[in-house]
């Protein structure tokens, strides 16, 4: 019998991991700068009230000057607490406090659990989620990390879902790589250095229905 999604997943795990740490730091710079901007960009970011970010780790793709660009405009930041079930719970997140978050179960730095922070995800109309991975495909399927964490976020989550990836991590088809399974979510939008990339899949799956022209195309770079 061949290889199970599980095993292929790891393989994969290993090989984009290996491939996005290798990347030398001005060319992970240069694109992570170019992806922020193409985010900024697009109208469902200019139109959120709300923000729910990842902090970025190690080689993956910043998102410190979209949380920056998001406080100047006066939208709400949250970043998640992984709980039980694996599960993410998300917390807000003032200008000045990214430096004094402290180390959670992972290592990644996480807010406090602040009853009076605690955001609901499935309670907001105009979010967009930051969405990180080891690899995209350009059907907004991701290979994440292989807790499932993010998985359950977007089955629930009906705003628009952005997935940061560098070009050098998209590639055409997760599927057809034998590294997807029934529980997989897609994102409604792969965001790389070179634009933005619609996804039918992520669209499908909740975010909202006015963001995306018949053809599937961006409608007026992603709005709602």
């Amino acid at each position: 019998m061949g290889n199970s999604v599980s095993e292929h997943k790891r393989e994969l795990r290993r090989r984009f991991r290996a491939e996005r740490d290798g990347l030398v730091t001005k060319t992970r710079t240069s694109a992570d700068a170019r992806i922020a901007r193409r985010v900024c960009a697009l109208a469902a970011w200019r139109q959120a009230d709300v923000v729910l970010a990842y902090y970025a780790m190690g080689s993956e793709v910043s998102t410190r000057p979209l949380i920056e660009e998001a406080w100047l405009a006066d939208k709400t930041v949250a970043l998640p607490r992984c709980t039980a079930g694996n599960t993410l719970s998300w917390y807000r997140v003032g200008p000045g406090e990214l430096d004094a978050l402290a180390p959670g179960s992972w290592g990644i730095p996480e807010p406090e659990a602040c009853n009076n922070r605690l955001i609901d995800p499935a309670a907001l109309r105009h979010a967009v989620a930051l969405v990180p991975g080891l690899a995209y495909d350009r059907q907004g399927f991701r290979l994440g990390y292989g807790g499932g964490y993010y998985d359950r976020f977007l089955a629930g989550f009906s705003g628009v879902a952005l997935g940061l990836c560098r070009s050098a991590q998209l590639v055409w088809s997760l599927g057809e790589l034998g590294a997807l399974d029934a529980y997989d979510r897609a994102v409604a939008c792969v965001v790389t250095e070179e634009g933005p990339i619609s996804c039918a899949a992520g669209h499908q799956a909740g975010s909202s229905a006015s963001a995306w022209s018949k053809s599937g195309e961006i409608n007026d770079s992603l709005a709602w």
